[in-house]
Parts: C-alpha cells; sequence; structure tokens
C-alpha cells in the first residue's frame, strides 16, 4: 500500500467511496458494523482539496489494480475553511472548552483529521492505520494535535481512533441535535 497526497485524477474514485460510505446512504446495521462518514463531499469538493493538498489516500497500486483508491483521510485546517460544515463549525466555538491535557484546545495549533473512511475490500488490512501513521508524519512541524469528531453511535469510528490509535477525548459538544465528541492525538516533534 502506498500513502501519498492526491491528486485530481483520484477526485472520481474518491467521491464513489465517500458517496458509498456516507451515513445516509447506509442501513443502521451497516452503520453499526462499519461506521460512516459524513457532509458533502462530491466531486467539486473533493477536487478543490486535492488542489489544496487536504487529502490523503491509500493506493493499492498493484495490490487490486494500479492506482487503485482504497481509503482517503482528509487533513486541513479548520480555521481556514470559508464555509465549514455544521460539526467542524461546532467544533470551532467548542475550542475553549474543550479541554487537551488540562488546556483549552483553542491554545494549541492542530489540524483536522478526518473524515476517513476505507474501502470495504481493504478493511482490516492495516489501512486505517497507514493513513493515520502518513497524517502524524504531515502534520509535523504545522501542528501540535490532529484533532478529530465522532458522532454519537458512530461505535466503529471510537474503537479505531479511540482504541486502537489512542486518540484521547476532549469532551464533547451538540450540533442540531447531534452529540459529538473532539479526540486528539499528539503529533511528536520532529515525527
Amino acid at each position: 500500500m502506498r500513502y501519498r497526497y492526491a491528486n485530481e485524477a483520484d477526485v472520481p474514485a474518491l467521491a464513489a467511496l465517500f458517496a458509498a460510505n456516507h451515513r445516509d446512504a447506509l442501513t443502521e446495521e451497516q452503520r453499526a458494523a462499519h461506521g460512516f462518514v459524513q457532509g458533502g463531499f462530491g466531486e467539486a469538493a473533493l477536487r478543490d482539496m486535492a488542489r489544496a493538498g487536504e487529502l490523503l489516500v491509500a493506493d493499492a497500486d498493484g495490490d487490486a489494480g494500479p492506482g487503485r483508491v482504497a481509503g482517503l483521510l482528509a487533513l486541513s485546517v479548520a480555521r481556514d475553511m470559508g464555509d465549514p460544515p455544521p460539526p467542524v463549525l461546532g467544533l470551532l466555538r467548542a475550542q475553549d472548552v474543550l479541554l487537551w491535557r488540562g488546556r483549552p484546545l483553542g491554545g494549541a495549533p492542530w489540524l483536522l483529521y478526518g473524515p476517513v473512511v476505507v474501502d470495504g475490500a481493504f478493511r482490516g488490512h492495516g489501512v486505517a492505520r497507514g493513513l493515520f501513521a502518513r497524517a502524524v508524519e504531515e502534520a509535523a512541524g504545522r501542528a501540535e494535535l490532529l484533532v478529530a469528531f465522532i458522532e454519537d453511535g458512530n461505535l466503529p469510528s471510537w474503537r479505531v481512533h479511540v482504541e486502537a490509535f489512542g486518540m484521547l477525548p476532549l469532551g464533547t459538544y451538540e450540533v442540531a441535535g447531534r452529540t459529538y465528541t473532539a479526540v486528539a492525538a499528539e503529533v511528536p516533534a520532529g515525527a
């Protein structure tokens, strides 16, 4: 598996992967088993993110055909988003009450980690862990933390990010009747 930044040629595959794993495209049973992503990430948004260097991809490159996208991860500066989606806006507004090791999140430079999604054919093969490791590498020198949010009820995401990767809960916040937990991972200096 090769982990790299997305390019414009990846966009159709990224959009299809995102759409197939969107909260609204899955049954309750599928969401409970594999988790879900949310937000509006169509081709135009993904193309802009690829151009801005905000998307990492897991490229199967030879494992399942040249250039097959096995997973994607967005890594961006939340405060620089022109029109952040509601959960990101809620996260930004909650920075003063979400605590990282006793201090407000807003007092630390951080990058927004996510959404992350792995093609069903590649789940259980370390793709999410590889994307996470690459995100930590890419954040070195840019941020102290990677911060994600997990919607209540998305237990697969909790298991991966908190239980397996060791991201630490910072607190909860609510947006439009949905509760989210902000979680963070430290970016080691010189990672």
